[in-house]
């Protein structure tokens, strides 16, 4: 196996001097963080009360979890066991979340409430699904209304995962993900070396225990512990080295944020089981955690390919880590990209170049990988997409506006969701919907120019509206 290759001193430093003032100004016993490229870790640091060696520490992962059990979940729908569209019901039987489909689940798009019902889950023993005895209230929105993050709901996942297994969502997880992926030290409760969870009071440098259990059916939710290593580990597998666990086609559907526009400047999202956040101009990829006790993150630039972890074992107060260390290694070593070379495009040359919709000009561009660009002029707004060929021969939209739409390339026009490209704006020899009016492009009309009618019409006058609606009848001449 590879070693990643150290960062350099002078960028060591730099994330060093983030990590510990992090660690001090937001009073954490103790902190360990790293960043991530070429499989594994590439810099790391221990901050406060941690033991030696720092990276085989285990921390509480918390909502982390989550995504562990996305895995699974996307595992199941991919071999053929589920569907996202599949309503809980057809595979958890019972609970006021029938109607929910497993995608709204993951997507936290189901109305679930945000806890489960009876005691603080994160600091209360858990039991089964039966004891949550859950009820029509804890269904507190209408399916697909809005982003609603609930815990309840990947507790929910975790017993259809533990009931397709036919074994515990501990023993499914472990055999599955983390067994596969090298991540010995992580489990389900604290193994050998671990941080105790601590909470700080806010108003003096003292800390108080925090309670540590295993919250039964809620442990998909956020039950795990794990080594910065092994959180370095899951991180290599965000950025693509996901080995037999899950094909990379799969890891970048779940990486899709759900209703949000993506391609807006600044935006937060979560995908299936995965936050999607945009910082510092990149879009940061994995999950945060916290339960009673600890914080944690996990977050990956794909473009870069690197990542950054971090663990703390405090409740609360701590600014933001990982999107700081990303931004660093960005600045301080910034990814040097594979040398372009000329590639076929995967269209006839013919059919690149200006394409218009109505009046707006837009360009069909090859892109590498075979694939298609479709977008307006530089500097000019307008709606993008890029395009993968399909085996008919027509294409589909991957992201943008036109993502899952179908584009076709004719030789005057393109088809794509209704629209019509022209090679001219609204050409009269291609097929615009609506057809083109048979005066072609005229001069703008004055200010002071109103429709009458012709003495033969019927009527003696008629109002804008009524003549721009029967345009055929009427003719504009100047007022006088």
């Amino acid at each position: 196996m590879v070693e990643p290759t150290p960062v350099a001193p002078t960028t060591a430093r730099t994330l060093l001097a983030r990590t510990a003032r992090v660690q001090r100004d937001g009073r954490a016993p103790s902190l360990v963080a790293g960043v991530v490229r070429d499989g594994g870790l590439a810099w790391s640091a221990g901050r406060g009360g941690v033991a030696d060696p720092h990276t085989d520490v285990q921390y509480r992962l918390g909502s982390i979890s989550k995504t562990v059990t996305a895995v699974v979940v996307m595992r199941l729908r991919d071999e053929g066991r589920l569907g996202l569209g599949d309503p809980l019901e057809a595979h958890v039987p019972g609970t006021p979340f029938g109607d929910r489909t497993v995608g709204q689940l993951l997507s936290h798009l189901a109305g679930a409430s945000s806890e489960s019902p009876g005691g603080w889950w994160e600091r209360v023993p858990g039991g089964s699904l039966e004891d949550l005895a859950l009820a029509p209230e804890h269904v507190v929105l209408g399916a697909a209304r809005r982003f609603h993050y609930s815990n309840l709901g990947f507790g929910l996942l975790g017993e259809l995962v533990a009931r397709h297994r036919g074994t515990s969502w501990a023993e499914a997880v472990t055999g599955e993900v983390l067994g596969p992926l090298g991540m010995s030290r992580t489990t389900p409760r604290p193994s050998g070396v671990a941080a105790r969870g601590s909470a700080v009071h806010p108003w003096a440098d003292v800390v108080l225990p925090e309670p540590e259990h295993d919250a039964g059916v809620m442990d998909a939710a956020g039950q795990l512990w794990a080594t910065l290593t092994d959180l370095g580990r899951f991180a290599a597998f965000l950025l693509g080295d996901t080995g037999d666990v899950l094909s990379p086609a799969t890891l970048a559907e779940m990486s899709e944020p759900a209703g949000v526009d993506s391609s807006s400047a600044g935006w937060s999202a979560y995908g299936l089981g995965l936050q999607v956040v945009r910082a510092d101009g990149a879009t940061l990829v994995g999950h945060g955690g916290s339960m009673p006790g600890f914080l944690a993150g996990v977050f990956v630039d794909r473009a870069e390919q690197t990542g950054a972890v971090m663990l703390a074992n405090t409740t609360s107060g701590l600014d933001p880590l990982v999107p700081g260390l990303l931004a660093d290694l960005r600045a301080a070593e910034p990814r040097v990209v594979e040398a372009w070379s000329p590639e076929a495009p995967p269209v006839p040359l013919a059919d690149l170049g200006v394409w218009f919709w109505g009046p707006a000009p837009h360009v069909l561009r090859a892109q590498a990988g075979g694939l298609l660009h479709l977008g307006p002029l530089p500097g000019r707004g307008g709606r993008a997409s890029r395009f993968a060929r399909r085996p008919d021969g027509s294409w589909v939209g991957l992201d943008g506006y036109y993502a899952g739409e179908t584009l076709r390339i004719a030789a005057d026009h393109l088809d794509l969701a209704t629209f019509t490209f022209t090679r001219q704006p609204y050409d009269p020899a291609a097929p615009v919907p609506g057809g083109v009016d048979e005066r072609g492009w005229t001069p703008p009309l004055t200010r002071n120019a109103l429709p009458v009618r012709r003495p033969d019409e019927e009527g003696a006058s008629c109002s804008r509206g009524q003549a721009r609606s029967r345009a055929a009848r009427v003719e504009w001449v100047a007022k006088p």
